[in-house]
């Protein structure tokens, strides 16, 4: 086997790599020991920003499987066969807090796959639960701030639920974060979900609203809160070597994938806004439709390169798949590539993890442009000198739709329908599962000051009496026992 000769950045064979040049035994390093000030120098720029949202996490490579006809929905060419696969890279992840921390916090889990059409790429940007805390992207900023006291730099319990009491839609969310749910048993073990609506439309360009599930197939497992305590101690990165090692041992872990479908009709007049990111829609009045299944089969070769370069924007979309009036998501359609160009560079996309397999564009230049700048064609549009053109098809890309109204800043107003759902969620939870939920809210909730404890409580009872009152009634212990 012949040996592999360590060079410097620009191709230098190495002869010493262990010692720099000196002056003599005890001389200063000279200025001339390239090899070393240039290891120096590229040490101290290895960190690009790390995310603002989902900072920690890890990621797998596989395939999509369409396993059921869903072309009367959508004219996507990858879901456009029975058997048809789809290269994949998935990316799951904790929210809150930063890339060195453990990723079995009590948390949300963000639930990402890349899917590698031969349209393009379409990035379901999801999460592990169906609902999030606001419904307008406004709030978003706010939501995230409360992460560390700007004094103290410590995570602050009073401004997390300060926050959420005055936002009473969270409620729902709210009550999935700190159920058993909340503290997932790695990244195998748990659903994912588009969260919003988004649109699927047919060659007649007829249109229906959809929700992705990801149905688990490794079967739902959840870590109690004595569970969580250990392993942030003992294994604080449990669930990223988790999905690794089942990995690496042949054991691939699978979603099967499922869609609900809205008529455009009934989003008008059903009780619910299915634009609403707070509520979920009952499976009683919109099944699911099965629709493929979600293989992860190969563990990434560099971390850095693929994992933490995956560039995830909503805004990734191919013909047959559209967003739709859901505010949350028409923030994210601007936030998430503004955040990769940020974070990655204006040229994030011609980095391998998040290339298309083909892309024909006038974008040039700029910080990292590697894959040829265009070569000599034409950088304007139009042109006659043969550069890409447009298709000149109508709804190539986008679907015409009727949107009509005045301007204006139209508040979503407060109503006993925004607590129904999270009421219904802690009745269909077992005894043992409410316990646990009410044990997690007050242990969580008594570092708020008391006004902050009353106005959210209050929304707790509002979702269902015995569920605030339990809050409640476990609170006055706990400041008690502070007491003593």
């Amino acid at each position: 086997m012949s040996l592999t000769i360590l060079t410097t950045s620009n191709g230098n064979p190495v002869e010493n790599n262990q010692t720099s040049l000196t002056a003599g035994p005890w001389g200063p390093v000279l200025l001339e020991d390239f090899h070393t000030i240039d290891k120096l120098a590229h040490f101290a720029r290895e960190r690009i920003p790390e995310r603002v949202v989902h900072a920690k996490g890890a990621g797998a490579h596989g395939y999509f499987e369409v396993t059921h006809d869903i072309t009367q929905l959508t004219k996507a060419k990858f879901l456009n066969q029975v058997g048809k696969r789809t290269p994949v890279f998935a990316r799951f992840s904790t929210v809150g807090l930063e890339r060195g921390s453990p990723d079995v916090v009590r948390d949300p889990r963000g639930f990402a796959v890349k899917f590698y059409t031969e349209e393009g790429n379409w990035d379901m940007v999801g999460n592990n639960t169906p609902v999030f805390f606001i419904r307008d992207p406004g709030k978003f900023p706010g939501k995230n701030q409360t992460r560390r006291n700007p004094q103290t730099n410590l995570t602050d319990p009073d401004a997390f639920w300060d926050f959420l009491s005055l936002v009473p839609e969270s409620v729902h969310q709210v009550t999935i974060l700190f159920s058993d749910r909340g503290t997932p048993d790695g990244f195998r073990h748990m659903h994912g979900y588009s969260s919003h609506a988004l649109k699927l439309v047919n060659e007649s360009g007829d249109y229906k609203y959809v929700k992705w599930h990801f149905k688990t197939d490794q079967g739902i497992k959840n870590l109690t809160a004595e569970d969580q305590v250990h392993l942030m101690s003992r294994d604080p990165d449990y669930s990223t070597r988790d999905l690794f090692d089942a990995i690496h041992h042949g054991d691939y872990p699978s979603w099967s994938v499922y869609i609900q479908v809205i008529d455009p009709k009934d989003a008008i007049t059903y009780r619910w806004n299915p634009f609403d990111l707070t509520k979920v829609l009952p499976q009683g009045d919109f099944p699911l439709h099965p629709v493929g299944k979600l293989v992860l089969d190969r563990n990434p070769e560099n971390y850095f390169a693929e994992t933490e370069q995956a560039a995830f924007s909503p805004s990734n979309m191919v013909p047959g798949i559209e967003p739709s009036p859901d505010r949350v998501l028409q923030g994210r359609l601007f936030s998430y590539p503004d955040a990769q160009r940020f974070r990655i560079g204006p040229n994030f996309n011609q980095i391998p993890i998040n290339r298309p397999l083909r892309v024909n564009i006038y974008q040039r230049d700029g910080l990292m442009s590697v894959m040829g700048n265009g070569g000599s064609l034409p950088n304007y549009e139009p042109n006659s000198l043969h550069g890409p053109s447009q298709t000149g098809t109508v709804s190539t890309t986008f679907t015409p739709e009727k949107v009509e109204g005045f301007t204006g800043r139209f508040t979503y107003r407060l109503t006993d329908d925004d607590f129904v759902q999270a009421g219904d969620l802690y009745r269909l939870l077992s005894a043992e599962e409410r316990t646990r939920l009410v044990n997690n809210i007050a242990n969580h909730l008594i570092g708020a000051r008391a006004s902050v404890q009353e106005r959210q409580v209050a929304h707790f009872k509002r979702a269902d009496k015995e569920y605030g009152d339990r809050v409640e009634n476990l609170l006055l212990k706990l400041s008690q026992l502070k007491a003593l």
